[in-house]
């Protein structure tokens, strides 16, 4: 009967450090919407909000970690049991940095704010179709972390080139742009760096993905080919 109870503490802790993953993603996904809203709109108080966040993120970010800490010395787990915690961990350490692209976006988006109207003849639009795309990994990543659902892990590593060629032809047209009128070089940069961001943000979705797939597998699939990758989840 004893095991049996430390059995369920255990699961409850597990419980409620998963919860506690979900919370953080809520936070950085309404991070990563005010953002791009400050883009689309040029709005300085929404980008202002964005980087007020951060602060929150980070002090999740610390209490997770901090819990994890306590779990781990206590309970001392092994096997599937470990994965997960060690996946709570990685996802933990993801989403933050996904919090840090979603601030970086509002920086940039005050610097172009500072700059001359040449940033308004700037295809910042264009970068809508991206964001939406990386919001809704980062999404499917969580949805599928808290199933732990292989096959949904894998669309999501399926659909990561979308972004990356989202990405890229949208730096091609800047590149267009500013050779076509330099006074565009410095907001187009501006615009760069978001564009960076976010692909990265989709790039952590990615990594969550995979750590499902460790979790339930036992299998690294980092830096692995589809077809192994698939192999891996059978």
């Amino acid at each position: 009967m004893a095991d049996k109870h430390l059995s369920t503490q255990f699961d409850s802790e597990l419980n409620s450090l998963s919860t506690r993953v979900m919370e953080l993603g809520g936070l950085v996904e309404s991070q990563i919407r005010q953002a791009i809203h400050a883009l689309a709109h040029f709005n300085e108080d929404a980008a202002a909000q964005v980087i007020a966040t951060e602060t929150r993120v980070n002090n999740m970010e610390v209490e997770i970690d901090r819990e994890l800490s306590s779990v781990i010395a206590r309970r001392q787990p092994t096997a599937r049991d470990l994965r997960l915690l060690m996946a709570i961990s990685k996802t933990t350490a993801n989403l933050e940095r996904v919090g840090d692209e979603a601030e970086r976006i509002a920086r940039m988006v005050r610097s172009i704010i500072a700059k001359s109207g040449a940033v308004r003849t700037l295809p910042s639009g264009d970068l809508g179709v991206a964001a939406d795309l990386a919001s809704a990994q980062l999404r499917k990543a969580l949805d599928a972390f808290a199933r732990l659902d292989t096959q949904a892990a894998v669309a999501i590593l399926k659909e990561d080139d979308l972004l990356d060629s989202e990405f890229d032809g949208f730096v091609r047209k800047l590149i267009t742009y500013m050779m076509e009128d330099p006074r565009t070089i410095s907001p187009s940069l501006d615009l760069l760096f978001v564009a960076k961001a976010i692909e990265r943000i989709g790039d952590h979705a990615k990594n969550i993905a995979e750590f499902i797939i460790y979790v339930v597998k036992g299998a690294d699939v980092r830096h692995s080919s589809m077809e192994h990758i698939e192999l891996a989840i059978k």
